[in-house]
């Protein structure tokens, strides 16, 4: 049944413009890393391994091992839609500290029934005229960065992303986009900016129907889809952490803030144009093998049910857990992502994999 709704669902996305400047490409938003989503996110300072290609590409400079493997995998929409994620971050050069990085993503939902051509002509119904489909987002994310000056506490990195998106073989898209990352980490703490979109991403739609698909839209009171364009605009991300040690553990803190364009008047500080939304993570470890972590995020102001003239303040708090067993390490996360209740119900994996020197 939720498949079947899911199907009307993309049946009405298809048949809207698709013209959207706010809410373009949100599997991109999702985040990667069971650490990040532990600490809601709030990593675009701290990040150190091969999922800054994704937060902040900056960080990739921090990756201790010539090569490193990442991987993720996470239940989106009430586990209806697949969420993964895979990386290769490669050191290139030693003295400038330079790193290269592929990443793959993909949020899918398989196995939706196409119900078009479920009434024939005569007005009979058939279920063998009933197929399956799937709708995909995928994005492959080309990432460089590296030191800059002889210290090595600044650091650049950037990244090249092709996006593609499929509904079946009814829509498909091909999209191109670019970030920048800068980081500059201190004796006790690290500063960090991520430019999402700074050149705006773009996606492309193309549309293929047959003419007993188009007449059935027509029929139910749907516009035929055309060829168009989405926009996403830029955004940016500030983070700030503070890092120490004391005997056998080690603490991290960190505060991020979003300034996006989305201009939703949820958000704490947010406008017609505008909206900022800020985190917090935390995390504590012990002789850097076990670790603790907890994030706050999703701040925002919701009408009250009982009053709705009245507003309340909603809160989101995640945590996670992480092991080093050491080239390998696990991570996990308890959020929400992608659930309607509020309610922490995803369950986060990854793995990150080293790949030691030889001596």
């Amino acid at each position: 049944m939720k498949r079947i709704l899911l199907f009307h669902i993309f049946v009405i996305l298809m048949a809207a413009p698709a013209k959207a400047q706010k809410f373009v490409n949100e599997f991109l938003n999702i985040g990667v890393g069971a650490r990040a989503h532990g600490m809601f996110g709030s990593v675009v300072a701290s990040t150190n391994d091969g999922t800054a290609a994704y937060w902040n590409t900056a960080g990739l400079t921090e990756l201790e091992n010539p090569l490193q493997l990442n991987a993720m995998h996470a239940k989106w929409f009430g586990g209806i839609a697949n969420y993964d994620y895979v990386s290769i971050a490669k050191k290139l050069n030693s003295r400038n500290k330079s790193v290269a990085a592929f990443s793959f993503i993909r949020l899918g939902v398989d196995n939706i029934p196409n119900t078009l051509n479920l009434i024939g002509p005569d007005g009979t119904v058939d279920y063998n005229r009933v197929t399956n489909f799937s709708a995909s987002d995928y994005a492959g994310i080309f990432s460089y960065a590296q030191t800059i000056g002889r210290n090595e506490k600044f650091s650049v990195g950037g990244n090249i992303k092709v996006i593609h998106r499929s509904i079946g073989s009814f829509g498909k898209a091909w999209g191109f986009g670019a970030d920048l990352g800068v980081r500059y980490k201190g004796d006790k703490f690290i500063l960090g900016l991520s430019a999402r979109d700074i050149t705006t991403t773009f996606n492309a739609w193309s549309f293929n129907l047959t003419e007993e698909e188009k007449r059935v839209f027509q029929s139910t009171g749907n516009d035929i889809p055309i060829s168009s364009t989405e926009i996403t605009l830029p955004r940016l991300i500030f983070g700030g952490a503070y890092f120490g040690t004391k005997g056998d553990f080690n603490y991290l803190a960190e505060m991020d803030i979003n300034i996006s364009t989305n201009g939703t008047e949820s958000g704490i500080i947010s406008g017609k144009n505008i909206n900022l939304d800020p985190s917090l993570g935390i995390e504590v470890g012990y002789i850097q093998k076990v670790f603790l972590r907890v994030g706050l995020g999703n701040m925002q102001t919701v009408i009250n049910q009982t009053n709705t003239a009245e507003r309340d303040f909603e809160i989101q708090p995640n945590v996670g857990l992480g092991l080093k067993l050491g080239r390998l390490k696990v991570d996990y996360a308890l959020a929400n992502i992608g659930s309607v209740s509020g309610v922490l119900v995803s369950h986060i994996f990854s793995l990150t994999l080293d790949f030691a020197p030889k001596n």
